[in-house]
């Protein structure tokens, strides 16, 4: 028998997801897009403490990058304590859409809403943090190393990233939905996000912040690489979060429909 500090079990996650998923869809417009950009912000955040914790450091390989995803993981846990609407997170939105709790037009126009107001928030923090002057020290380094590399990935690598990103992206937000206290949904968030992260995979909302950031500090960044990049990560990431997680957990799990 559960008691009122045990983790909700999967089939319960599903449904409070679901019931998640049909509020998120009712948001006005204006709310979705307000709290889309601060949660542009605050991956951004936790991307630019990246910046800073792997300054001097090997980016590609090596025990530093388990720090960097600690540090990344900020990101997250703001959306997900502080409450805020991100694209990546709403792939699990899904779920709902399936039962017919809420129309595929209802998912596609979160998606989209929330889509464009990430890469607000995204691109004005990065604009804030080059008028700080931070971006022409180490940390940009950082950024303009990281934009290069993600504007030069081809397609196949970029979806293939996004894909296994957002499968452990949407396992962080699944599991903070098992969580009874704030301290539970931090530690649920941070091990997935520490993973992806060290992982080198892919990330939308990251990247909207990292590309235009790594530019502004240097880094030869065109545009159409950019949207390259966004576009065939943004895709992949739909299909790991919308596909590897939370199609799949809706399959094993039949019996939460309607809850």
């Amino acid at each position: 028998m559960q008691g009122p500090t045990d983790a909700y079990r999967p089939a319960e996650i599903g449904a409070l997801i679901e019931t998640a998923g049909v509020a998120k869809a009712a948001l006005p417009a204006g709310r979705m897009l307000v709290l889309a950009m601060l949660a542009g912000v605050f991956i951004g955040f936790g991307a630019a403490a990246w910046c800073a914790a792997m300054a001097g450091a090997d980016t590609g390989f090596g025990p530093a990058r388990v720090l960097g995803g600690a540090v990344f993981a900020l990101g997250l846990i703001l959306v997900v304590v502080g409450g805020a609407e991100l694209f990546t997170g709403n792939a699990l939105m899904v779920m709902a859409a399936v039962d017919r709790r809420i129309t595929v037009a209802a998912l596609l126009r979160n998606w989209g809403i929330v889509w464009i107001g990430n890469l607000i928030g995204a691109v004005a923090l990065a604009a804030g943090f080059g008028l700080t002057g931070l971006l022409d020290g180490p940390a940009g380094v950082v950024a303009a190393k990281a934009a290069v590399a993600k504007a030069g990935l081809g397609p196949v690598e970029a979806v293939a990233r996004g894909v296994l990103c957002n499968a452990l992206v949407c396992l962080a937000v699944w599991l903070s939905f098992a969580a009874r206290s704030v301290t539970d949904r931090v530690l649920a968030v941070l091990w997935p996000v520490m993973a992806f992260v060290l992982l080198g995979l892919e990330h939308s909302v990251a990247n909207m912040f990292l590309l235009p950031a790594g530019w502004l500090a240097g880094g030869e960044v065109g545009l159409a690489g950019a949207a390259g990049n966004l576009f065939w990560v943004t895709l992949g990431n739909v299909i790991g979060g919308a596909g590897g997680v939370a199609l799949a957990y809706r399959f094993a799990y039949p019996a939460m429909a309607g809850k």
